[in-house]
């Protein structure tokens, strides 16, 4: 399988070393690129090299690698970052290999972060249990949600229902009130009730 991973310096002391020595030589490739944020120029700057160990030893791992360093107009690092990957690096490919790169932290704060953070309770769900409890309860936080996610593209109602109750904690607050009171026949039946509630019109199709 192919990766793109962080690289720290102080994890990979033999891959820096080496990379030292062909930075002394003047032969770390360095790529500049400007662009306009709409208030500041930021210069980020890529450096690239391939073919280091990764570890100090004759069966050790090649890896390529290559940095990013965003420097706002005025002197600011916005950004900072290393990477290795098996992906031939080049002047053409580098920018497009540390977007990726990047990229895989999206699944920490638009995955990860919303389960732990916005109302599915991933860590603290009430208790774990002694057992299989814990296994149960993750499996149906991680189910729900997959569905609502699925709601977000393809049902109307639930569409329309978040657009008014944008944070995912407020609608599973007002979804627990109505069901302590209420039992709906049906997920649709509670979202329609919910709409009514709110004044907004039903979607013909839903």
């Amino acid at each position: 399988m192919h990766f793109i991973l962080v690289c720290k310096a102080d994890s990979h002391k033999t891959l820096y070393e080496w990379l030292a020595d062909f930075e002394r030589e003047n032969k770390v490739i360095t790529i500049t690129r400007t662009r306009w944020d709409g208030k500041h120029k930021i210069h980020d700057t890529y450096r690239l090299m391939n073919d280091l160990p990764l570890r100090n030893d004759d069966e050790a791992m090649m890896v390529n690698w290559c940095e990013l360093k965003s420097v706002r107009d005025d002197g600011k690092v916005l950004y900072y970052n290393t990477f290795i990957t098996d992906h031939p690096l080049s002047s053409s490919t580098v920018i497009d290999i540390v977007a990726a790169g990047r990229s895989r932290w999206k699944i920490e704060n638009e995955n990860n972060n919303t389960l732990k953070t916005k109302g599915y309770h991933f860590e603290h769900n009430f208790g774990h249990g002694k057992k299989n409890l814990s296994s149960v309860l993750a499996t149906l936080i991680l189910l729900a949600f997959l569905f609502h996610t699925v709601l977000e593209h393809i049902d109307k109602c639930y569409q329309l229902l978040r657009s008014v109750l944008p944070t995912r904690k407020t609608f599973f607050d007002d979804i627990r009130a109505l069901t302590r009171y209420t039992c709906f026949e049906s997920w649709q039946q509670m979202l329609e009730f919910m709409l009514k509630g709110l004044d907004i019109p039903i979607p013909k199709s839903v």
